[in-house]
């Protein structure tokens, strides 16, 4: 497997993160699921819950879209909660283990198959759409993707999404100290792509936006930025999670939520 830093289009991004996810579900599940909970809303690796940051509001009797919803554990605890949540994931297999947990839990969560950037519901279904590191930083097209989390929502619905925190670029992913050292501009928005060495194919695929990218993408749409949390690494978690770990989250932050409400609608 190579890594390397070359542009990538959407519909490769696409077909290239989704095979990596049906392949990745069943370890990702058997290896996180346990700290995500079966109806539990993590945002990050840091491991702050909604229910501590409430970055969401009230979530009853809303109407809930939950883009990247994996096996629909935040989308379970929206439904737990008194919402109304929807999950949508690239991943087939993810979906698999979704309805598996429904059928532990009975607590169900409806799931459709797609991508953020084209999402098959009505102008206007929503009163909150949300992303727990679920799918924004594999999207090529951000843009397209925020155009249409603006069609589905109501007028002042919220959107609310983690991503890799945007300083996190400039280093490797490494938990040890070495991952403590910038190797990389912040503002070379290259993408991350893992090709396979013996068939070239594209196998995996990041995409990078600064902090202002994101904020001009919600501003040119309509939003209005109400916050941008940046979970602090907890004095009692020891959890390694990919380049997340105790060593580098207490100096410096891993994860960025941006919450944005949609005062401004491009009805046609």
């Amino acid at each position: 497997m190579r890594a390397l830093r070359v542009p990538v289009g959407e519909d490769d991004s696409r077909r290239a993160n989704r095979r990596d996810w049906d392949r990745y579900a069943d370890e990702y599940q058997a290896t996180h699921g346990a700290f995500l909970g079966d109806a539990g809303f993590v945002w990050g690796p840091e491991g702050q819950s909604e229910a501590d940051l409430r970055l969401l509001g009230d979530v009853r009797d809303k109407d809930v879209l939950e883009l990247g919803s994996g096996a629909g554990q935040c989308s379970r605890w929206v439904n737990e909660h008194g919402g109304r949540a929807i999950g949508l994931d690239l991943s087939m297999r993810q979906l698999q283990h979704a309805r598996r947990i429904d059928d532990e839990t009975g607590i169900p969560v409806p799931s459709v198959c797609g991508t953020a950037t084209q999402l098959p519901f009505a102008d206007r279904s929503f009163d909150i759409v949300f992303c727990s590191f679920g799918a924004l930083q594999f999207v090529a097209d951000a843009a397209q993707a925020v155009r249409e989390t603006a069609r589905v929502l109501r007028q002042g619905g919220r959107f609310a999404f983690s991503v890799t925190h945007p300083t996190r670029w400039m280093f490797q992913d490494d938990p040890s100290e070495d991952g403590l050292v910038a190797n990389q501009s912040y503002w070379d928005r290259t993408p991350y792509v893992e090709v396979d060495d013996a068939t070239g194919m594209v196998n995996y695929v990041e995409h990078h936006r600064t902090i202002g990218d994101w904020v001009r993408l919600l501003d040119g749409e309509g939003f209005v930025l109400r916050d941008i949390a940046e979970p602090e690494w907890p004095a009692d978690h020891d959890r390694v999670w990919g380049g997340w770990s105790r060593t580098r989250g207490l100096v410096t932050p891993g994860t960025a939520i941006f919450v944005a409400d949609l005062l401004v609608t491009h009805d046609k």
